[in-house]
């Protein structure tokens, strides 16, 4: 039980109640004392001089011995709890009413009693004639006058038999009374603190218990601490929000690494495949061309090497896309962003395809009426976009066909679009025609797409956080278009 929160708060508060109340006893003990010192010397403060003055003690300038003596007797029969010594003006026991055999002191410091002669603040303790270490309240006066003193009558204000009392008293009724109310404040403030306690843990053992279950689900179950929207009330609810937000964006990294993963297992599935097809090819019409070189003709040679070469090209058309991917995916670096003009970008790149549609039959062409509006981007990136959607629209545009790419600007963005009058794309591709290697099913794979095209294309706007959509029929061409921010 000590291990937990609960069982050391428990300890540390019941260790703090005890010391309390041992402080508290200590306290209160010594204050008693001396308090009943004060009074006791306050009450019995001119004792000595009265003792002197009612029983004679002096005549004529000098102690009576006798009249001491008796006075020695009488008191300590009537008043046992005092004990009356004769000191010499240096504080040598001369005589005293105590038992001879427990008196242990020879003299009496003189600094006491000076200090009780000049009204000193009470309690003023003397030495105890029975004790070497014990310091006690006491009446003293000079005899046998304070004229001509030659020495003192020092009267001990708690004797021997005072002790005995005292100690018995208190054994008897003090010292249960303070321990019985010491054990009942410390056993109510411990239970009063251990009910404290327990409330103030009991939502800290639930958001450990919550802790402990998100572990053991291996960071896929969360049961959350709070509602959501729930203002925090203290540091135990703002921690449990904060593991709840925690918790969330672990459930959700954890997801997003399964998915990385699987596209990462599927990635290398299928560049195995794409570069496993063409270094195929290659490698098959260079060993024909190294076997059989002396009897081929010169056109089969030249065709084998065409071929060869078409597949060299793609092969590093795929790693190239494959590294502009990953570079785009790692966003190593930001976009380094420029003003230009799309409208003369766009005519640029169509102007680089028009030999490859006119030997397609194709006609490619640049739309748009109005002022051309100035974006702020990286042109290099965005001239990327525009020729990986032109040529992906060129090949899925049949002889005859139209390809058009147009311009226009709303509010805020500049809206780019590549429409072709093609087969269009299905409504099951289309969800999917941004994914990297995916290509639609009416393909042959035979034209060296790998389908990293519209992959880079959709990686690129996102890098400018813009965004990217198709729309397509079946049969009746497909239309990319994407946004551009405007230069405010």
């Amino acid at each position: 039980m000590l291990r937990t929160l609960y069982g050391k708060l428990a300890l540390v508060l019941f260790l703090l109640l005890l010391s309390v109340g041992l402080t508290y006893v200590l306290i209160t003990v010594s204050a008693t004392r001396h308090y009943l010192g004060e009074v006791n010397q306050q009450l019995n403060r001119d004792l000595a001089r009265n003792l002197v003055a009612d029983r004679n003690l002096v005549e004529q300038g000098r102690l009576n011995e006798d009249s001491l003596k008796e006075t020695f007797h009488q008191y300590m029969v009537i008043n046992p709890s005092i004990e009356i010594y004769l000191l010499d003006i240096e504080g040598n026991i001369l005589s005293y009413s105590a038992d001879p055999g427990k008196v242990k002191r020879k003299r009496v410091s003189l600094e006491p009693i000076h200090a009780f002669l000049r009204d000193e603040a009470y309690p003023v303790l003397g030495d105890d004639p029975r004790s070497h270490d014990i310091r006690k309240a006491f009446s003293v006066t000079p005899v046998p006058s304070a004229e001509h003193p030659q020495g003192y009558l020092y009267i001990v204000l708690q004797g021997e038999e005072y002790d005995a009392v005292n100690n018995a008293i208190k054994e008897s009724y003090f010292l249960r009374l303070s321990s019985l109310a010491v054990a009942a404040s410390l056993i109510f403030g411990l239970l009063a603190g251990l009910l404290i306690f327990h409330v103030l843990t009991r939502r800290l053992h639930r958001l450990s218990a919550l802790m402990e279950g998100f572990r053991l689900s291996n960071l896929s179950v969360h049961k959350p601490y709070g509602k959501a929207g729930r203002p925090k009330a203290d540091e135990i609810d703002g921690l449990g929000i904060t593991f709840d937000h925690m918790a969330e964006r672990i459930i959700e990294q954890v997801g997003e690494l399964k998915q990385q993963d699987a596209l990462r297992r599927e990635l290398v599935a299928q560049v195995s495949h794409d570069l496993r097809t063409p270094l195929a090819s290659l490698r098959g019409y260079l060993e024909t061309l190294q076997l059989k070189a002396a009897s081929l003709s010169e056109k089969d040679r030249d065709e084998y090497l065409t071929i060869a070469l078409r597949q060299s090209d793609r092969l590093t058309r795929l790693v190239m896309d494959l590294f502009e991917l990953a570079k785009l995916d790692a966003a190593q670096t930001p976009p380094r962003c420029e003003v230009f003009s799309p409208a003369e970008l766009a005519q640029d790149v169509v102007q680089k395809f028009q030999l490859q549609a006119q030997r397609r039959g194709v006609d490619l062409a640049m739309e748009y009426d109005g002022e051309p509006p100035m974006v702020l981007a990286e042109i290099g990136l965005i001239e990327r976009v525009l020729e990986n959607l032109i040529e992906n629209a060129l090949e899925h545009t049949p002889q005859g066909g139209r390809v058009r790419v147009s311009l226009r600007k709303d509010a805020a963005r500049a809206l780019v679009s590549i429409s072709d009058s093609g087969c269009g794309i299905s409504e099951t591709d289309l969800p999917r025609v941004f994914d990297r290697f995916y290509r639609a099913h009416h393909e042959d794979g035979g034209k060296g797409h790998a389908g990293l095209g519209l992959a880079i294309a959709k990686r690129v706007i996102e890098l400018h956080q813009q965004s990217i959509r198709v729309t397509s029929t079946a049969g009746q061409g497909a239309t990319f278009t994407f946004t551009l921010p405007l230069l405010t």
